[in-house]
């Protein structure tokens, strides 16, 4: 169930064993964590994967793009094929928000929104979706090449 607010970056205990600048995001409780040194993480809320949608694995970042244009996967054109090909940035009408960060091998970015409120539920085609404050504050935080793990 989506939650109202977000946890803009929250400083919390994390001693999974990641290293210090890696993102983990857990998607059962749909968080994204920013590893820190010394055990500590900023934590996140996030919109995650819908059932059927969901995946687990590594990969890294590999784009960083300021209110970016969208034009939808194969999988979402498949399943919506009345979603236009392309829809401009600034657009009410892009999923990708603010800003998102394209990961490596695949479809997926962690992205900011278009739906707030969609934020913190099971929502996604397989992206990470944040509010758009918070994926300003993580945008700046990382950079291309920022390892990612996504678990369960």
């Amino acid at each position: 169930m989506p939650t109202s607010g977000s946890f803009a970056g929250e400083l919390v205990a994390f001693t999974a064993g990641d290293p210090p600048g890696t993102i983990v995001v857990r998607t059962e409780e749909r968080r994204l964590y920013l590893v820190l040194p010394g055990g500590r993480a900023l934590r996140y809320l996030v919109g995650v994967g819908r059932s059927g949608r969901q995946w687990v694995g590594a990969s890294s970042i590999d784009g960083k793009h300021l209110r970016p244009n969208w034009a939808p996967p194969a999988a979402i054109k498949r399943a919506r094929p009345n979603v236009p090909d392309f829809i401009p940035s600034g657009s009410p009408a892009n999923p990708m928000g603010a800003a998102a960060m394209t990961l490596a091998g695949g479809e997926y970015a962690i992205h900011g929104t278009n739906q707030p409120n969609s934020v913190g539920g099971f929502v996604s085609f397989g992206c990470i979706r944040m509010h758009n404050e918070d994926i300003l504050d993580l945008f700046g935080r990382v950079n291309v090449g920022t390892p990612v793990v996504v678990r369960r």
